[in-house]
């Protein structure tokens, strides 16, 4: 059994899963969604089980009844503190759809002024996700081009740099 810092618990009539910061047990289970969403560049298990320890303050997990059943991994840039760039969004299928992702953006976007993320041009969901948090918090969204497919050593969509803030 491990312990996590829980960040919040609203409570409701229907019990949401609870959020935290992920821990070094919690690495086996991100990785075990990234693999089955079938969507994200799968990292390596240590990666995902390293970065449960070394950027939890930056990332979230949540846990419903089952076990975990979302995450999101990010970090604060270096050159700019101040942001928060999302490095992978999963949401395990039994709870796409109940606004998820946006409440674990949410929680991590806590205290930051800006959110990046890159989105390629065909993931649809990720590119509803921040729409959809940029417009609730009535602040811009901006797109700009970041990586081509010339980047990357195999086939790769191009990355499109998404910019959130500045957030209140």
């Amino acid at each position: 059994m491990h312990m996590a810092t829980e960040i919040s618990r609203l409570p409701s009539t229907e019990e949401l899963p609870r959020l935290a910061h992920p821990t070094i047990a919690d690495g086996r289970e991100l990785w075990q969604m990234a693999r089955e969403s079938k969507t994200l560049d799968l990292n390596s298990p240590y990666a995902y089980t390293l970065w449960c320890r070394d950027f939890a303050a930056t990332s979230v997990v949540a846990h419903g009844t089952g076990g975990p059943c979302g995450f999101i991994i990010g970090y604060a840039r270096p050159s700019r503190p101040d942001t928060l760039f999302v490095w992978q969004v999963a949401v395990a299928r039994s709870h796409r759809g109940q606004g998820l992702a946006r409440r674990m953006l949410g929680e991590l976007a806590t205290g930051r002024r800006y959110v990046e993320a890159t989105v390629t041009p065909g993931n649809e969901p990720s590119t509803r996700l921040f729409e959809s948090f940029a417009r609730e918090r009535d602040t811009a969204l901006t797109r700009s081009p970041i990586f081509t497919e010339d980047h990357f050593p195999t086939p790769h969509e191009p990355e499109v740099l998404f910019r959130i803030g500045p957030l209140a």
